[in-house]
């Protein structure tokens, strides 16, 4: 059945992209005849009926900014059948008729409960610089973060260099070590510390040592946080080397800036396939890229299954140091 009205949301940490996918979504349901509604602050904002409908308009000038206009913002009632059921109603008295949702693993988690005790179709596009979500090899914000962490990675080894220090990047990745794991590749870090792998701070300070030994300047080590505090593995570092040792926490800063042209690129194409595909009745859906193709996987299985670290990565990591 042809949708009349949706909504579209963002939801859980932002990341760059998020922007470009909802204004593809907005854009398409518009170009189909569609009425298409923003909510404000995430799931929030879907409980305090901060709703509002959207026009071409709205979503003009956002391709290129960062973040998300829509807001994002916690919101613990939702994860109560109560909450879930009160945001629905808001939904339903506006007519809206399905849901597509921009965010990363929680955010899809807590969409997958709305679907299966309300029964309205939604459609999820991963939205996460964590690179996390089963089932695809890309999620909105990832490129972006990315290329924020090299960028950092090639300002600190001109000052790595100079000192001949050691020097320790923290990235985010609680539980992925995706994006240390890519930045640290492209950035040519000597090591690079997830928390996928286990890895020994002493053989570690003994390979640096028989580097400095040998007539290296400096060394790299991209820590993302799920695999430690940089902090406390720097001060290890520089008490077994006796090497000048600094650390740098990136934090928040990963978030932020201008998506890059594949993220542009992928979260508009997502967006149009998530509007087509809400707008024809699909449900439980959840967009992504896959070998550099737009591939749907099952909402369900996608909340509910792993993704794993690329074990070739891992491997390419330590040949390149």
């Amino acid at each position: 059945m042809i949708k009349k009205a949706i909504a579209v949301m963002t939801s859980g940490g932002d990341s760059p992209g998020m922007n470009a996918a909802a204004r593809a979504v907005v854009r398409t349901a518009l170009y189909e005849g569609v009425k298409v509604y923003g909510i404000n602050n995430g799931y929030q904002g879907m409980l305090d009926d901060d709703i509002e409908e959207l026009t071409s308009r709205s979503v003009s000038d956002l391709i290129q900014r960062g973040g998300t206009f829509l807001g994002t913002a916690r919101c613990p009632e939702f994860k109560t059948p109560e909450g879930r059921r009160k945001g629905f109603e808001n939904l339903v008295k506006r007519g809206i008729e399905g849901l597509v949702i921009i965010g990363g693993d929680g955010s899809l988690t807590g969409s997958s409960l709305l679907s299966k005790e309300t029964g309205l179709p939604i459609v999820g596009l991963p939205g996460t610089i964590d690179n996390d979500v089963w089932g695809m090899d890309y999620t909105i914000g990832c490129d972006t973060a990315a290329n924020t962490i090299v960028d950092a990675i090639n300002k600190l080894r001109d000052t790595a260099s100079a000192h001949r220090r050691i020097m320790l990047v923290e990235v985010m990745g609680r539980n992925s070590g995706w994006l240390a794991m890519m930045s640290g590749i492209a950035g040519g870090a000597e090591f690079v510390l997830v928390p996928e792998v286990k890895f020994n701070i002493d053989s570690m300070c003994e390979e640096i040592k028989a580097m400095y030994d040998a007539g290296k300047r400096y060394s790299i080590i991209v820590v993302a946080e799920g695999a430690g505090s940089a902090i406390e593995i720097g001060k290890a570092v520089e008490e077994k080397t006796g090497i000048d040792t600094r650390v740098s926490v990136l934090g928040h800063i990963q978030r932020g800036g201008s998506p890059t042209v594949e993220d542009r690129m992928k979260a508009s194409m997502l967006g149009e396939k998530a509007a087509l595909a809400i707008i024809s009745g699909a449900s439980d859906i959840v967009f992504g890229f896959n070998e550099g193709k737009v591939v749907g996987v099952n909402l369900f299985e996608a909340v509910n299954n792993t993704k794993t670290l690329n074990p070739e990565l891992v491997r390419l990591a330590r040949v390149l140091a």
